[in-house]
């Protein structure tokens, strides 16, 4: 059964499955980035930019920024969640207050807008 992931909102949620399952204005604590020179950066999310899957993590983008430094831009990949369960379609939001590092990789599979 294929997943349904998408923004909502102009960016404000990613929803799966036609379900609101994360938000912005979360606070990540990004380690090893390159967002700025912060380490790590405590990054307050303001809208996702780019959303990607790379099965079974669906990924993002986020526009926001660092409360330490005011530097202000876009991340790069970071795991949003997993779909843990592709038969039902459930999903598994990561913890946005736990360290991530972000990926510069492209991601290779992206939904339509």
């Amino acid at each position: 059964m294929p997943t349904s992931v998408h923004q909502l909102d102009d960016g404000a949620w990613l929803s799966v499955n036609d379900a609101r399952e994360v938000n912005v204005s979360d606070l990540w604590w990004l380690a090893r980035h390159e967002f700025c020179t912060c380490e790590p950066a405590d990054f307050l999310a303001e809208g996702f930019v780019e959303i990607g899957v790379d099965h079974p993590n669906i990924e993002g983008r986020i526009a926001g920024r660092c409360i330490e430094c005011g530097e202000s831009g876009v991340t790069d990949w970071l795991t949003l969640g997993r779909v843990i369960d592709p038969v039902d379609g459930r999903f598994l939001a990561v913890d946005p207050e736990s360290v991530h590092v972000p990926d510069r990789r492209r991601r290779l599979a992206s939904p339509p807008e």
